[in-house]
């Protein structure tokens, strides 16, 4: 039952308050005739509601969908509509509000053949909010632990398929982040807590598109403090699993001053072995 507020202009001063308080009975009568409560079946409600979605007019879909629930509380269309009502929210980019419904589904229906599902549209509601590396990455965070979830829990499931490929990205988007603020310490000089950057991304995001280039600001910096050995180490690595790499030569080049390849690396056509350009050969 819903009252509508009433105008200003129909308090009045003068009216006794009798009068005032018959006025506003029958003023709520009335808006009750205009909007009276309907009961309706759940195929009505739920049809309703399923036809809105397909319209993409998700608000009013959402609002059917609770109705399904208040009104059949105890049906099966009333845990499809918590769920339906969660993917309304989710379109129309309500991710808060859509997250507290699909929290609720999952702890009411944790067995539910939908389960996998809400647990996807959860990631979804995070990754969707992902921002550019210059910002906060907690929700970046969030997101890498609910699709991560997705891929532990329902392994075998379309979802945790497509969970994958959004947890490799917020992996990649992760490092990024991490490289955004090492670079930032090196240009100023702070050479020890670049490295601390460049090392979480070596150690954690190894797998990323970033560890190439933190591998060879890790030499960079070696060589600036004249850590030769520990320069010489990354940069065999880094060779080793990049050889190709546009930041595997910029280390070769730093460490060799200018030196080429053919001079460290044994002729293949003399040796009758495969020739290797990494930096693991030349220090053996």
């Amino acid at each position: 039952m819903r009252f509508r507020p009433l105008p200003r202009s129909i308090l009045r001063l003068s009216m006794p308050p009798l009068a005032f308080c018959l006025g506003l009975f029958l003023l709520a009568a009335c808006a009750d005739k205009e909007d009276p409560y309907r009961e309706r079946t759940v195929e009505d409600l739920y049809n309703e509601a399923m036809n809105k979605v397909d319209a993409e007019e998700y608000q009013d879909a959402a609002k059917l969908f609770e109705e399904v629930e208040k009104q059949h509380p105890y049906s099966v269309w009333a845990t499809k509509g918590q769920l339906m009502s969660a993917y309304a929210l989710y379109e129309r980019n309500k991710y808060d509000d859509a997250l507290v419904q699909l929290d609720r589904f999952i702890q009411l229906h944790p067995g539910n053949r939908d389960a996998p599902y809400a647990y996807y549209l959860k990631g979804l509601c995070y990754y969707e909010q992902i921002t550019d590396v210059g910002r906060d990455q907690r929700i970046t965070e969030r997101a890498l632990i609910a699709l991560q979830e997705v891929v532990d829990r329902f392994p075998t499931t379309k979802y945790a398929r497509d969970a994958r490929l959004k947890v490799d990205l917020t992996r990649d988007h992760l490092a990024g982040k991490e490289m955004a603020i090492g670079r930032f310490y090196l240009r100023r000089g702070q050479l020890l807590a670049a490295l601390n950057r460049f090392k979480v991304v070596t150690d954690q995001y190894q797998t990323t598109t970033h560890s190439p280039e933190a591998m060879h600001r890790e030499v960079e910096i070696y060589v600036q403090l004249g850590l030769i050995d520990d320069a010489k180490k990354t940069a065999a690595v880094l060779g080793y699993n990049f050889p190709g790499s546009d930041w595997y030569q910029d280390s070769y080049e730093l460490l060799t001053k200018g030196r080429s390849a053919s001079i460290l690396v044994p002729d293949q056509s003399k040796t009758g072995q495969k020739k290797s350009s990494g930096w693991l050969s030349w220090l053996w």
